[in-house]
């Protein structure tokens, strides 16, 4: 957990890792808390924004990323980043190209905030991520129902066939997932059951997200 404090006289922001498998619901989670705290001062980060450079590779060689694998990401600048905003500094985030397969000419500029929300399937995987987070939180949902929601997903909003989707998920996804992710829940402060729709779970990681805010603000 952060030590509390930056040396500039204001209190570190809070970093609330949500984690768990493809289809989770963990972005739901995410949003649910993001919901909670309209009059603050608070945003998200997606770790799937920081998907390597992969300009120096032929399209082809791009084609066989595999984007469930801990070495897609570069965790290093988000770690970076994550860095300078616990300094109060303002970062430009990369935007990804899934079409071209490699990070784009854009960023999106973000001013710091006293809540960040960081969301991801590889978050806790790495343990210099973990030392920066004040809360970490798994999302554990069945296998059954992370396909169908990937499916469902893939197929209405990436254009994807049936086939495809079930044939990435088998030779990919899932072994991806025993392999990487779901060994990380060990590391989790609270498993969050089915997602976004878990709403007593959402109303304590908000009760607690208050008593640190309110804290800090005596």
């Amino acid at each position: 957990m952060n030590e509390r404090g930056n040396g500039m006289g204001k209190k570190q922001p809070i970093i609330i890792g949500v984690t768990g498998g493809s289809g989770s619901g963990k972005t739901s989670v995410s949003r649910a808390i993001l919901d909670h705290f309209p009059n603050h001062s608070i945003m998200m980060l997606e770790h799937d924004s920081y998907y390597k450079d992969q300009s120096s590779l032929s399209f082809d060689e791009r084609l066989e990323t595999n984007y469930d694998h801990p070495l897609a990401f570069d965790t290093d600048l988000l770690i970076d980043h994550l860095e300078q905003l616990l300094a109060y500094q303002a970062i430009d985030i990369p935007v990804y190209d899934y079409v071209a397969h490699t990070r784009s000419d854009q960023v999106v500029h973000q001013e710091p905030k006293e809540v960040i929300i960081l969301e991801g399937i590889m978050i806790l995987e790495d343990e210099r991520l973990r030392n920066l987070m004040d809360i970490k939180i798994y999302v554990d949902t069945d296998d059954d129902i992370r396909i169908i929601r990937r499916i469902k997903r893939d197929m209405e909003e990436r254009g994807r066939t049936l086939d495809s989707v079930i044939h990435q998920y088998l030779s990919v996804v899932k072994p991806m997932y025993h392999q990487f992710i779901e060994p990380t829940k060990r590391y989790a402060d609270v498993i969050v059951p089915e997602g976004g729709k878990n709403h007593v779970a959402i109303d304590l990681i908000t009760t607690k997200v208050k008593t640190i805010l309110k804290a800090e603000a005596n």
